[in-house]
């Protein structure tokens, strides 16, 4: 009976241990920026939470011509940014072991784990930089991971910014075509 009772107290403790939430971190810094969805903060780096940008050799074509939209996303994530300290949200990494982020340039607002689902978050979510870069047509919704600007995508895709300018594969579609 002891047994059985060990067992089932370490079991509750597992259990109950596995459902506090994650810890939500934070890191601030000058940037640079490495592609249209991809910063270094402090020598580590971020992935942007939630956007895929199109990759640096990633061609995108209309009927008249081509043109590199990797290139094109990185300069607006440079442009955005400029010479702004960043700071990101984040709770975990990805499987490269880069910060997974919500970044926002200049003032840095920030929610505590209280204020998570308050309109103060979805505010400064819209106006995030991963939010931006979706919203100007330079990265789409990452929707495997999250539809979260989903509705800055097709803002984007309806007034043809960015990228949506042109023909082209989703940057996931064509790394798997291309690497």
């Amino acid at each position: 009976m002891k047994k059985l009772s060990l067992i089932l107290f370490s079991t509750l403790i597992l259990f109950k241990t596995s459902l506090i939430s994650t810890e939500i971190k934070f890191i601030q810094g000058q940037v640079e920026v490495i592609d249209g969805d991809t910063i270094v903060i402090n020598n580590i780096k971020v992935r942007l939470f939630g956007i895929d940008a199109p990759e640096k050799n990633q061609i995108c074509t209309t009927s008249l011509n081509s043109h590199n939209c990797g290139d094109e996303s990185t300069d607006a994530l440079k442009k955005l940014i400029g010479k702004k300290k960043v700071y990101c949200r984040y709770e975990s990494l990805d499987r490269y072991k880069r910060i997974l982020g919500i970044c926002s340039g200049g003032g840095g607002y920030f929610w505590s784990t209280t204020e998570t689902k308050s309109k103060k978050q979805y505010e400064w979510e819209n106006y995030s930089i991963n939010a931006l870069m979706v919203k100007y047509g330079h990265a789409v919704a990452y929707t495997r991971y999250s539809k979260r600007y989903l509705k800055w995508e097709e803002y984007a895709k309806n007034k043809e910014l960015g990228i949506w300018k042109y023909q082209f594969d989703r940057p996931e579609d064509w790394r798997k075509k291309n690497k």
